[in-house]
């Protein structure tokens, strides 16, 4: 499937998924060949098929990005009241998830509309003492370039979702 055509629905269930589970599940590789899957909370994106996440703490997912760039990013909705409604009916109105596969930049310093939309997007914990050990000083970012989609099935449920 095209994902240009789909953009606007992968950001829609990637808005759904960020507010629903709070965290993306990112997946990587080792030279060696190894996966790794990191929950990251920063990722954001942007309209035009790329995006970035914040990489602070990360050890595996840092390492094996910069020795193998391609990365895949699932997002799924955890709203309880969403999979209800959807199995009353037998059926998901909209997708309960989606996986981008792309490429992974460097390191590289955030911008400060990067840390502005991140500290918008924490701003309800601020104040918090988690708040001030993990978030407060966010400011190494990478890009991603997503080059293809793939969505997560739930069999008839999902059947025609993605026409």
């Amino acid at each position: 499937m095209e994902i240009g055509r789909h953009w606007k629905a992968i950001q829609a269930i990637f808005d759904e998924g960020g507010r629903s589970c709070r965290h993306f599940a990112v997946a990587t590789v080792s030279k060696e060949g190894f996966p790794n899957v990191t929950p990251i909370g920063a990722l954001f994106l942007r309209d035009d098929k790329t995006g970035f996440c914040f990489d602070e703490f990360t050890v595996n997912m840092s390492k094996n990005a910069d020795e193998n760039q391609k990365v895949t990013i699932l997002a799924v909705n955890s709203d309880p009241e969403f999979w209800e409604k959807s199995l009353i009916k037998g059926k998901f109105l909209t997708a309960p998830g989606v996986r981008l596969m792309g490429v992974m930049g460097k390191k590289r310093k955030a911008l400060s509309r990067e840390i502005d939309l991140w500290k918008s997007h924490i701003k309800p914990v601020e104040g918090t003492k988690g708040y001030e050990l993990l978030w407060k000083n966010l400011e190494t970012v990478r890009d991603i370039t997503f080059d293809s989609f793939e969505p997560v099935s739930c069999g008839e449920m999902t059947q025609g979702l993605w026409s």
